[in-house]
């Protein structure tokens, strides 16, 4: 509760200053702007948050949104297909991706950083070497599925809310609802926790950490998805990359501890939210975009390390307790 609380107030902090440097942050269209893009990458965050709470970490996140979103304009576009085919392949394509990071983790024990950074190439590889490293588009067609990225639903005035932010809150519940209210949930936490424990309790901690890499490529399938519709154009080269750390930043900074055993989806999408806003902020404010990355960079150093001062603290101060108790 208290790190919801504490990146709660650095979201609404961001939001005031900025509100009252440049009042149009406010206006409709930069909210729903802020409001769709956070969405979309709260979806990657909480993908990550599976991952890393387990232990993990997944560096291909960026890469198979290049290679989904590629996919799908090239067999809509390209090869004709109908839109529940295409959404299927790409959909079982990246549900792969999740299952064969998950085997080569569990079964061949290699190490994810090894792992997700080799997909990290392949697929970035993959999406340029099917679609000949051109740009993939939809034009004007495929309106109902672009809907999904671009649709929006009237709240009052001039505000509309996103549809994405409907998906992501979806997803969140979901997300939420599994993670800490089912037994799936406190295995994967009991796993990222002490992993030999777990084990020894019965639970099958390889088919947990598959679930999680599968958990993990799914919604960056979907992220995918949702990113090449809103783009319309789709650049395999370029489309995904780096947001992989931008995902993981977001889920990190909202509360999931990279050792594993910890983290808060309603954090990550905060966590996410606060990356977001600040990137529009930065904006808004017309600062220098070549500091963008380090101000957002410097933000989250200053997160974790307040984070960690705070756990520090807290266990001295049990700690102490414990030894006036004796």
């Amino acid at each position: 509760m208290k790190k919801l609380l504490g990146i709660s107030g650095l979201l609404v902090f961001v939001c005031v200053v900025t509100a009252i440097v440049q009042p149009n942050f406010l206006g409709a269209y930069n909210l729903e702007n802020t409001i769709r893009w956070t969405s979309l990458f709260s979806l990657i965050a909480v993908g990550a948050a599976f991952v890393i709470i387990t232990g993990g970490i997944d560096l291909s996140i960026g890469s198979t949104i290049g290679l989904v979103g590629s996919l799908l304009a090239h067999l809509l576009t390209i090869k004709g297909w109908s839109v529940p085919a295409a959404l299927t392949a790409v959909m079982l394509v990246s549900l792969a991706i999740g299952i064969a990071h998950g085997l080569l983790i569990t079964k061949m024990r290699l190490q994810p950083f090894v792992v997700t950074l080799c997909g990290l190439l392949i697929y970035r590889g993959a999406a340029r070497y099917v679609t000949d490293d051109l740009s993939q588009g939809f034009g004007n067609s495929f309106k109902g599925l672009k809907f999904l990225a671009k649709g929006e639903i009237h709240i009052a005035g001039e505000f509309d809310l996103p549809f994405p932010f409907v998906i992501m809150l979806v997803t969140g519940v979901v997300a939420a609802v599994f993670l800490n209210r089912t037994i799936y949930g406190r295995y994967l936490l009991a796993l990222g926790r002490n992993e030999t424990a777990a084990r020894y309790s019965g639970i099958n901690t390889d088919a947990m950490k598959v679930i999680a890499y599968v958990i993990c490529s799914g919604l960056a399938g979907v992220a995918g998805v949702l990113f090449a519709l809103d783009l319309n154009s789709v650049q395999p080269s370029g489309l995904g990359e780096f947001y992989e750390l931008f995902a993981i930043a977001g889920a990190v900074l909202g509360g999931c501890s990279l050792r594993g055993g910890e983290g808060s989806i309603l954090g990550v999408i905060i966590g996410t939210a606060v990356l977001r806003v600040l990137y529009n902020s930065i904006n808004i404010l017309h600062i220098p975009t070549h500091l963008e990355f380090a101000i957002i960079g410097g933000v989250i150093l200053c997160g974790v390390i307040a984070d960690e001062l705070v756990k520090r603290f807290a266990a001295k101060r049990n700690a102490a307790k414990s030894a006036g108790a004796k």
